[in-house]
């Protein structure tokens, strides 16, 4: 899996975010859409939930604040969140 930066469009941290949640959880790269819910649609957890946000530390290097990712729903807000901490990160 790539790495990401702080100069890939939303488009790009798409695309890598389906590929993590594919290798992460075996999920059919062909269902998952911007608006698939994470846990009606894609059934993640909230243990699976925690091991995303794991990932996504890992990846950025930053901490992410668990309340914001407690306002996440869609594969679209992940993508957001994840262009939020890469904005904050080329400050």
């Amino acid at each position: 899996m790539n790495t990401l930066n702080n100069k890939m469009s939303k488009d790009e941290i798409y695309i890598w975010v389906v590929d993590m949640l594919h290798e992460m959880f075996e999920l059919e790269k062909s269902k998952i859409t911007p608006q698939s819910n994470l846990y009606t649609e894609l059934d993640i957890d909230s243990i699976d939930a925690v091991d995303i946000v794991v990932k996504m530390n890992q990846i950025t290097g930053k901490r992410l604040n668990p309340d914001v990712f407690r306002a996440v729903r869609t594969v679209q807000d992940v993508v957001n969140v994840l262009a939020q901490l890469l904005a904050e990160e080329a400050k």
